[in-house]
């Protein structure tokens, strides 16, 4: 149960701003992709001209780092502004686990609706461990009027999928592809809105370019040189299709993600079209770090994707799963151009927040800051340290962050490698030796951020 003064100071800020005053939202979340994965972000095959479009129209936020190196631990500190140890997500969740979003977390999409916007969720949710199941939180009880979508991944691939849901209701098999289909159902929600009398706030996840995949036959064609080999898809959710294992390089990937840029294209276009692209604030960001040739699970055959160069990938707390692709735009208040300021994904909650004239809630600790500043070339003043924290395949289960500083920590909490990103952004050299006062110093810092999470008043709440 949300507190009432909290929602009526809430709803006093939001009805001083007009509708026209205030933005629509945009959010697209997309699965998967890697620092290094569209060309404005330096790839040197990859065919994204829309997302180029918007990041040269926006602001390209080139120091981004998503809340957590999985999904669904990163989606809930989207939601909530909050580290993802606090709402109890701690990992992805796996189906009919059990595990989910509580009740008693406030998300953006239940601020901005109790403040008079109408909200949807089109595309993956990952946020309990059944779309159908009424025991468990829905998007609808996270704010989500409207809600059109798949939880954990695609099935059997992202081709005619059969795990859709639309508002909690099962659907029969829906003919497409998720990113067409996700785009197509996105522009019929706005066919209902009167955004001129009550703003939206569109949360667009796109499962692209999470595996096992499909694309047209044009899209691969644009890459087949990258492709060995007959294309066959690797289908999921009927046990493990071991003969179809084969490396085949990395066209179809690329092939993926230009083929989702298409249908954002296409999204974006149509807001131009109703003339709504002046005053609606678009923001893209991943949800984590790329799934790269490294694969360590069968279903993440032939993803290519690129950290930028950074180490590791996804599931792992090195840069290379944590720092992603982001770009805010919202034309009159946020300059073009790319800022180098230290970002994480719980500023998202903040910012769009602050945007929209709601309070962010006082009467729990939120992680995120608002990110405004930047907008016209400011800078931050991040006064707390960063804790990441997940169970990954090799125990460094723990990372935290000061300045520039960054410590590895294993499942025990004890200090295992240390790194000065300033000198050495592609952690590559071991301080953990040579600079044993700062490693120390930081283990201290870990151990009290942790336990104040771990004290976190909401974790004891029932949902």
């Amino acid at each position: 149960m949300k507190s009432l003064p909290f929602l009526f100071i809430t709803l006093f800020s939001a009805l001083s701003l007009s509708a026209e005053e205030r933005p629509n939202v945009l959010l697209i979340y997309v699965d998967d992709l890697g620092y290094g994965d569209l060309a404005v972000q330096g790839h040197p095959v990859l065919q994204t001209p829309h997302l180029d479009r918007l990041a040269g129209e926006g602001l390209r936020l080139t120091r981004y780092y998503a809340p957590s190196a999985l999904c669904s631990p990163s989606r809930a500190s989207l939601m909530t502004g909050r580290m993802p140890y606090r709402t109890g997500v701690k990992s992805w969740i796996p189906e009919g686990s059990g595990i989910y979003l509580k009740e008693n977390e406030t998300t953006i999409a239940e601020l901005l609706r109790d403040s008079g916007y109408a909200t949807a969720l089109i595309g993956k949710w990952h946020l309990n461990s059944d779309l159908g199941d009424a025991s468990q939180p829905q998007p609808k009880d996270h704010g989500f009027d409207f809600s059109y979508g798949n939880n954990a991944f695609q099935i059997p691939t992202n081709h005619n999928p059969t795990n859709i849901f639309r508002n909690g209701e099962a659907l029969p098999v829906q003919e497409g592809y998720t990113a067409q289909l996700y785009v197509d159902e996105a522009m019929s929600w706005l066919d209902s809105q009167a955004p001129e009398e009550k703003p939206f706030f569109l949360f667009l996840s796109m499962n692209e370019p999470h595996t096992t995949i499909e694309n047209p036959a044009e899209f691969n064609a644009l890459y087949s040189e990258y492709t060995d080999g007959e294309i066959i898809p690797i289908p999921s959710g009927e046990g493990v299709p071991k003969e179809k294992l084969i490396p085949r390089g990395p066209g179809e990937y690329y092939a993926n993600i230009t083929y989702m840029d298409f249908q954002l294209g296409r999204l974006l276009e149509d807001l131009e079209r109703r003339g709504l692209a002046e005053n609606t604030l678009v923001v893209f960001a991943s949800d984590n770090g790329a799934v790269t040739s490294d694969w360590i699970n069968w279903w993440e055959v032939n993803a290519y994707g690129s950290t930028g160069g950074y180490r590791g990938r996804k599931h792992f707390l090195y840069d290379g799963g944590l720092r992603v692709p982001a770009i805010l735009k919202l034309p009159g208040v946020i300059e073009s151009g790319e800022s180098d300021e230290f970002v994480i994904g719980m500023d998202i909650f903040n910012t769009i927040a602050g945007l929209c004239g709601v309070e962010v809630p006082t009467d729990r600790p939120i992680d995120g800051i608002d990110i405004s500043p930047l907008f016209q070339g400011g800078s931050l003043q991040r006064k707390v340290a960063t804790l990441w924290a997940l169970p990954t395949p090799e125990g460094k289960d723990f990372a935290y962050r000061e300045g520039d500083w960054k410590l590895l920590l294993d499942s025990d909490g004890s200090p295992v490698e240390l790194y000065d990103l300033k000198s050495d952004p592609l952690e590559l050299f071991d301080l953990l030796d040579s600079q044993s006062e700062k490693g120390a110093e930081l283990a201290e810092g870990f151990r009290s951020k942790l336990a104040e999470i771990q004290a976190d008043p909401l974790l004891s709440e029932d949902s």
